[in-house]
């Protein structure tokens, strides 16, 4: 018998992310390339929103979040993984059409 499949729903204020992967290399603003094995001290990483619990209320499923990716719980789902994380812990959300903010974009 196969494995019945179940709707995921978070709780109270806690936000399910992918982490967007950005190819490993990057460059710095001067053009100088920087490995992805180089270590960088509690580097930010931008997510995509997957789900969000019924507490949540400045994120929705489909905006990118910033956040820190250390200590955070993973959770793998039909072979992907996922991060969990309270609200609280976002450090930014960037959404297609904002109303307010500081005008910087991706």
């Amino acid at each position: 018998m196969p494995d019945p499949k179940f709707e995921i729903q978070m709780l109270h204020d806690r936000v399910m992310i992918k982490i967007v992967e950005d190819g490993g290399e990057r460059r710095s603003s001067s053009g100088i390339v920087i490995p992805a094995t180089a270590q960088v001290a509690k580097r930010l990483v931008w997510g995509e929103v997957c789900g969000t619990g019924q507490h949540v209320r400045s994120v929705k499923p489909g905006d990118r979040v910033l956040f820190a990716p250390d200590d955070q719980y993973e959770v793998e789902v039909q072979g992907a993984t996922y991060l969990v994380m309270r609200e609280r812990d976002l450090h930014a959300v960037a959404t297609a059409g904002p109303d307010h903010g500081t005008g910087l974009y991706l």
